[in-house]
């Protein structure tokens, strides 16, 4: 049985095309909206080891684009992108596709969901 997890916000565009994917291509999926359920510092903590902090920070998006310039400076290591990430979740780049911990992907692309998970 697949540990397979899908973390992200229901009304991401971006995760609702990996969800429509997952679900059209009969893959069975855990999602975790956290928005509604919050990411816990350990949850960061284990994503922060496998992948660059930056590489987490959503920088297109609106919540990004509205903190404060200070706010934005203040974000040089996991640290403080770990604080971030919990205190304004919508600053997470999305989805996150997961599969016993270990992150397969980060956002959404066709070709990379196929080669990963068929």
């Amino acid at each position: 049985m697949q540990a397979l997890k899908l973390y992200g916000i229901s009304n991401c565009n971006t995760v609702k095309k990996a969800r429509d994917w997952l679900e059209t291509s009969h893959i069975a999926y855990e999602f975790h909206d956290f928005k509604k359920l919050g990411v816990t510092q350990q949850l960061l903590e284990s994503w922060l080891a496998q992948l660059p902090f930056d590489k987490f920070i959503n920088r297109a998006g609106l919540t990004w684009r509205g903190l404060d310039g200070d706010i934005k400076a203040g974000v040089t290591d996991n640290t403080s992108a770990a604080a971030l990430m919990q205190a304004k979740t919508s600053v997470i780049k999305r989805p996150v596709l997961e599969k016993n911990g270990k992150i397969l992907y980060l956002g959404f692309d066709e070709t990379a969901y196929k080669a990963l998970l068929k």
